[in-house]
């Protein structure tokens, strides 16, 4: 399973993450949560009480919650 790193467009922080990903040629699929209703309910499913991003997950678990120690705090969403 690919890693995957659930962020948002607005969070520099996601931004910093995806840029060491690709730096380090790692494959990774990218969702925006804010935007992807699909991507934000599935990241709910494997922990709702993340509530900041980036976030990254390998193989189905939560590997990785911020940058660095920092990150951005997300709505709830609608």
């Amino acid at each position: 399973m690919a890693l995957e790193l659930y962020g948002t467009s607005s969070c520099p922080y996601t931004e910093e993450l995806r840029e060491w990903l690709h730096w380090n040629r790692r494959d990774f699929v990218e969702y925006d949560i804010e935007v992807d209703v699909t991507a934000r309910e599935r990241l709910h499913s494997l922990d709702s009480s993340l509530r900041t991003v980036p976030i990254l997950v390998e193989d189905g678990k939560v590997i990785q919650v911020g940058w660095h120690g920092r990150a951005c705090v997300i709505g709830s969403g609608s």
